[in-house]
């Protein structure tokens, strides 16, 4: 009591000075946009040295000032959208583990609601740093946590050489996922001197951020750490430890499991070591003894984010009976108010990166200028790809983690669908038709800002009546939602309702968009029902069929095609389906 008294004294009277002492250091805040920043504080100590694949250890030590981090991004390889800049292979750091926050500059000494942002990036790459929650923390009274977490392999690894030779939950394969566990530890401890109220936080990201949410739901170590969950466009993909050391079936995982990586590692030594017959202690040296790049640089050669095997359903973090599973039992679920939410067309973006679907085309003007315009080789096949594949993920995304959850006993579920697609066509092409509601595209007008998108800004979200509306009615949803646990009603009275649904009722959920455009909404599909209508598809090649039905039913998620596939009425073949996506992974260079 005497504590929180203090917090809100200092609150009152004091946070223009913004200089707050913490459990990790004193830390000096900075006001930009009407909001006091709190840039690169230190929420564990950096996992260096022999604490690499270890759970993140507490900092002690508030007489240190903080200040701010260059290069304070975990390792990742550079990425133009979501990622770090950088060329090569190789960017970011292992002593990677800061936060920022953001809160109103003017506040009265109540304690205000707290919104734990978790970056997406297929847990392989992002950083903070690209997020700038101010408007949301201005407009609507809320504190907004920023967080770095380990990624890659640093993030979740699995051998006997690291889990074999540890103790308690050092035997984890999570350690990103113990990482925002320590953050949201770290904010129970600490937030309140920034104005926060720690009994009412509300864990929020996208795609792999969404990913963690969804885990955290079920996470033994996460109880009692949050108290709302938003997931957005997230999915519930975990492998257990024993396929994420070794696997004895080729998969889309199979190169990058730490078996093999570390038989590149062996195979690069002159003595000719086989992991095999070497020791765990013998392993562990080599491994410890690696630098960050070195060690990454046996990643490097991967086509994307899904050849890494991630989230283990090891016991100790993560039940066993992995993520979809433990959401639909009491046991292991943590039963707070949640929303669970897809954008109508999350693959998009990718399909218009791919030379399979487009082409440059230059007019005499555009030459010139050098600026080409995109345009689709096949409109229905574009089409009929984004659909079925942005159901799936709609379908294992959403519908099925809420079915679970209801299951386990939660009733304050709320779902939706982004559909905003209101972009500028122009010279360069038709960002409506290319890009549409497509994954991300809803986290600038949530944020306020497009830093995301960079130069795209004007060309994606142009300034007008649809985007203003839009954002603003996002931004008071998840706000609601952060101080009251319901999303409440949007400016012109369309009221969110709650989730239900049942094997024999449609699901319903609100749509997001412009004012013509929210509402509430419903659908009734399941992959049988997918299968069946892909099959009866006339603007596609059956071989183009048998690539989006393995899509569907791998992509996003755990792999289903065994499950499914047999539904389908025509022919398929999953090693031609395979291949075709091996033989035109080429993307479009811009």
């Amino acid at each position: 009591m005497r504590h929180l008294l203090l917090s809100l004294f200092f609150i009152s009277f004091s946070l223009s000075s913004a200089v707050i002492e913490t459990s990790s250091g004193k830390v000096d805040g900075y006001k930009k946009n009407k909001v006091i920043h709190w840039d690169d504080i230190p929420y564990a100590k950096p996992p260096i040295g022999n604490l690499r694949w270890k759970a993140p250890r507490k900092i002690d030590n508030p007489s240190q000032f903080i200040r701010p981090k260059e290069n304070n991004f975990c390792v990742q390889r550079p990425s133009g959208m979501g990622g770090s800049d950088g060329e090569g292979f190789f960017s970011g750091s292992e002593d990677c583990l800061y936060l920022d926050i953001k809160a109103p500059l003017h506040q009265t000494g109540k304690l205000l609601p707290v919104m734990f942002w978790i970056h997406g990036g297929g847990n392989t790459s992002g950083l903070k740093d690209i997020y700038d929650f101010s408007k949301l923390v201005n407009k609507h009274n809320v504190i907004v946590v920023t967080i770095n977490y380990r990624l890659g392999p640093f993030g979740w690894f699995t051998h006997p050489a690291v889990q074999n030779l540890q103790e308690g939950i050092d035997k984890t394969s999570n350690f990103g996922t113990l990482d925002i566990i320590e953050a949201l530890k770290w904010v129970q401890a600490n937030i309140s001197l920034f104005g926060g109220d720690q009994n009412n936080v509300t864990i929020f990201g996208e795609s792999a951020g969404g990913h963690n949410v969804l885990s955290l739901l079920v996470s033994k170590q996460a109880k009692n750490l949050f108290h709302k969950a938003i997931s957005q466009s997230g999915y519930t993909t975990s492998i257990n430890a024993k396929n994420a050391y070794k696997q004895d079936i080729e998969s889309v995982t199979f190169n990058h499991t730490s078996f093999e990586i570390v038989n590149k590692i062996l195979s690069q030594r002159k003595n000719n070591q086989n992991q095999e017959t070497l020791v765990d202690k013998e392993l562990r040296k080599i491994l410890y003894d690696l630098t960050s790049q070195e060690f990454f640089s046996f990643y490097a050669d991967r086509p994307s984010y899904e050849e890494i095997p991630l989230v283990t359903s090891d016991g100790i973090v993560i039940p066993l009976t992995g993520i979809l599973r433990s959401l639909s039992s009491k046991e292991h679920l943590n039963i707070v108010p949640t929303i669970a939410g897809s954008n109508r067309d999350e693959v998009k973006l990718w399909l218009a990166s791919a030379s399979y679907f487009v082409d440059l085309k230059f007019s005499p003007l555009g030459r010139l200028l050098g600026i080409p315009k995109v345009s689709l080789k096949d409109e229905d096949a574009f089409s009929i790809f984004n659909e079925y594949r942005s159901s799936a993920w709609k379908l294992r995304g959403v519908d099925k983690p809420l079915k679970s959850m209801m299951m386990a006993g939660n009733k304050n579920l709320y779902a939706y669908r982004y559909d905003w697609d209101d972009h500028r066509r122009f010279l360069v092409g038709d960002f409506k038709k290319l890009i549409g509601a497509a994954h991300a595209t809803e986290i600038p007008l949530l944020t306020g800002n497009n830093k995301l998108v960079d130069g795209y800004g004007f060309f994606i979200y142009p300034n007008g009546p649809s985007k203003r509306f839009t954002s603003k009615n996002m931004m008071l949803f998840w706000a609601n939602f952060a101080k009251f646990g319901v999303p409440g009603s949007s400016t012109n009275s369309v009221e969110w309702k709650s989730y239900s649904s049942s094997n024999e009722s449609k699901s319903n959920f609100i749509i997001l968009d412009n004012k013509a455009n929210l509402r509430m909404s419903s659908d009734k599909i399941s992959f049988e029902s997918l299968v069946d209508n892909l099959y009866k598809e006339t603007e596609i090649t059956d071989l183009e069929k048998c690539v989006v039905l393995l899509q569907m039913l791998t992509f996003v998620g755990d792999d289903l095609y065994d499950n499914y596939s047999n539904n389908y009425s025509g022919s398929c073949d999953r090693n031609n389906s395979e291949k075709f996506l091996k033989d035109n992974a080429s993307f479009i260079e811009y």
